[in-house]
């Protein structure tokens, strides 16, 4: 390639770039080097092929919805006459964009189609052949794959880049924007990997763990704090530092083998600033334009609030939320296409079992129901459930399938949602004095307003996660509150997830978030503690009274499947029950710091039949059920017998 030619695709680039004034001026001088730099020529020479690449990089006969929206990126393909020969596929059409760089290709796949190279033939200045796979789907015949998750399963949050770093040489990748692995630096990466994730799989099981949810494993190749995950640059691609397309559906496939779920981390709201869709945007209206980069003001009230004013919810879905994230317009049906089909794409590519769906409460409304409809149409099975991170029980399952009438034209399809009401009602429970709404009654009126949701079963509870503070520190580092709230987390109503570390007590706060996201000590060889292999006091007891609760869910069909009662909290007591046919746990909370006697008589409807009982995590035996003598900061974990 010529250096003229680079110029002008710099200039394009620059031409269609959504960065600010000031990101702009630290992008020129790359720009500049690119035309003289024979180093970086070479790193990008597969840039000077007429087409640099096709989303979906391939698809697959027998999908239920036969349209297919191809996305062609190549220098001045939007001129191209495009043309093929494919028996069971039509061309429907082509749509140049407002860059020239860019054609859309609509085909129509028949079922009667065969899998196979379909041959595309785009005709401008010269003509240019690109053979399309189409592959032959597997999860419809597969019941390892697309499981779901349910009531069933305990969910381990993990963020992969400070796990377990199982394979030092991909630590650092030539060519990639952000500095060399830096575990000392909180913003850097440290060189977790999926295969770091794989080799503790039996960690995993042993502590009672169903299904893995990393954070993203996509392609994050922004220069600064590319380790979280969320400021993706390539929809189609995993993170090489993470490993590489393959790698990921053989960790999803070994998951499978070891009996463990895969939750698929994804974002619809924004992408990385320094992705090619950013860097060469297909039109302005990708993404969401203002004259000076505006902040997005982070209140979801202005959703669904009669009385928002115009500018406040179009600066709640329309601003950034940083100006290294460009907030993506899916209003515009081209950009809605596009992101239902990537996340049907890697569904069928993988065969994961579902989606954690971050911030999901900024997309557009209208988006939100139509992707929630085509992933779900094509995968029922698939298990779904959103960041829903709001005030109020009545806002939260409002973005959850729930009884309320459409709103504004919303009515919410998602299965699911992450519980942050709940993560603060016990966040109370065992922080602050009981009262009449507070302190632990605030986690009876809580789950009363369950009568919300279509199924508040369905929703996924926790005590932290990577965006806020610790739970061990929250509680003050308190052993009788720790052990409190993970009973609560592993006998409530809902699907439960852990965060990594906490079965360890790793602590600490938030503000800033690296605090929070620090590496699982023996994750790396070196490590001067390894609590993967090596627990003790604490550390032990803790690992072992989660695992010991997780592992008797797991097997336990009233903790996991059955229903749910409760009593309105008694003098800082609270008291309910699971029960099913397969048995009768009753779960005693004591938030005081003194003993509590507990007449059981007003337990009498579900007690009824019961004599006795056994402290699950103890084994201890609970003889009296007419009288309870409940020792301060304790939990118990009570399963009925007759």
């Amino acid at each position: 390639m010529t250096s003229s030619r680079i110029l002008l695709l710099a200039g394009s680039l620059l031409a269609n770039s959504l960065l600010t004034p000031a990101a702009q001026a630290q992008i020129n001088p790359a720009l500049a080097r690119l035309a003289t730099n024979g180093a970086l020529l070479a790193a990008n020479a597969q840039k000077t092929a007429p087409i640099q690449r096709i989303d979906p990089t391939f698809w697959w006969v027998g999908m239920k919805n036969p349209k297919l929206q191809l996305l062609v990126h190549g220098a001045g393909i939007g001129s191209s006459k495009v043309s093929l020969k494919y028996d069971g596929v039509t061309l429907d059409g082509v749509q140049p964009l407002e860059n020239p760089n860019y054609l859309l290709v609509n085909l129509t796949i028949s079922p009667a189609a065969k899998p196979g190279q379909l041959a595309l033939e785009f005709k401008g200045k010269k003509t240019v052949r690109y053979s399309y796979e189409l592959r032959a789907r597997t999860t419809p015949q597969d019941p390892t794959k697309v499981q779901g998750v349910t009531t069933a399963d305990f969910i381990y949050l993990l963020m992969p880049d400070r796990f377990a770093n199982g394979d030092p040489k991909n630590d650092n990748i030539k060519g990639m924007k952000a500095p060399a692995v830096a575990r000392d630096s909180m913003y850097s990466r440290h060189g977790g990997d999926l295969k770091g994730i794989a080799d503790h799989f039996g960690y995993l099981k042993e502590l009672g763990v169903t299904a893995i949810w990393p954070t993203p494993v996509v392609e994050n190749d922004q220069p600064k704090a590319s380790y979280h995950g969320y400021a993706l640059t390539d929809f189609y691609a995993v993170d090489r530092r993470y490993g590489t397309n393959a790698d990921y559906v053989a960790f999803v496939q070994q998951a499978h083998q070891q009996g463990l779920k895969v939750v698929h981390d994804v974002v619809l709201n924004h992408m990385g600033t320094q992705g090619y869709l950013v860097q060469d945007a297909p039109a302005k209206d990708w993404f969401h334009q203002w004259p000076a980069f505006t902040r997005s003001n982070f209140r979801d009230a202005a959703f669904n609030d009669p009385y928002v004013s115009g500018y406040d919810r179009k600066q709640f879905g329309e601003g950034w939320f940083d100006t290294t994230m460009a907030d993506l317009n899916q209003s515009n049906p081209l950009v809605s296409t596009y992101l239902i089909q990537n996340f049907i794409w890697w569904v069928e590519y993988t065969g994961l079992d579902a989606y954690r769906v971050d911030t999901y409460t900024y997309s557009d409304r209208k988006f939100l129901m139509d992707w929630g409809k085509a992933v779900l149409d094509e995968y029922p099975k698939l298990g779904m459930f959103a960041e829903t991170w709001v005030q109020g029980t009545q806002q939260q399952a409002y973005f959850a399938r729930n009884v309320l009438p459409e709103i504004d034209g919303f009515k919410s399809n998602m299965p699911s949602v992450l519980d942050f009401q709940s993560q603060y009602a016990i966040n109370e429970a065992l922080t602050k004095d009981a009262g009449w709404t507070e302190g632990i009654n605030k986690m009876y009126y809580t789950l009363q307003a369950d009568w919300l949701y279509e199924d508040a079963m369905r929703n996924v509870v926790f005590l932290d996660n990577h965006d806020v503070s610790r739970f061990y520190s929250v509680i003050g580092e308190d052993f009788a509150k720790y052990k409190m709230g993970l009973a609560w987390l592993l006998t409530t109503r809902g699907i439960p997830q852990l965060y990594y570390g906490t079965e360890v007590l790793m602590k600490n706060y938030t503000n800033p978030d690296g605090k929070v996201r620090e590496d699982f000590p023996g994750g790396w060889a070196g490590d001067k503690k390894n609590l993967f292999t090596n627990r003790t006091g604490q550390e032990a007891e803790a690992f072992n009274y989660v695992s010991k609760l997780a592992n008797y869910r797991k097997t336990h069909p009233a903790l996991h499947a059955g229903k749910y009662q409760h009593f309105i909290p008694n003098d800082g007591v609270y008291t309910y029950f699971r029960y099913s046919d397969a048995g009768t746990v009753m779960v005693m909370m004591n938030s005081n710091k003194d003993e509590k006697t507990v007449d059981m008589t007003r337990f009498a409807e579900r007690l009824n039949g019961f004599s006795s009982g056994t402290e699950v995590t103890t084994g201890a035996a609970v003889a009296d059920l007419k009288t309870v003598k409940l020792p301060g900061r304790t939990a118990w974990v009570v399963e009925l017998q007759k």
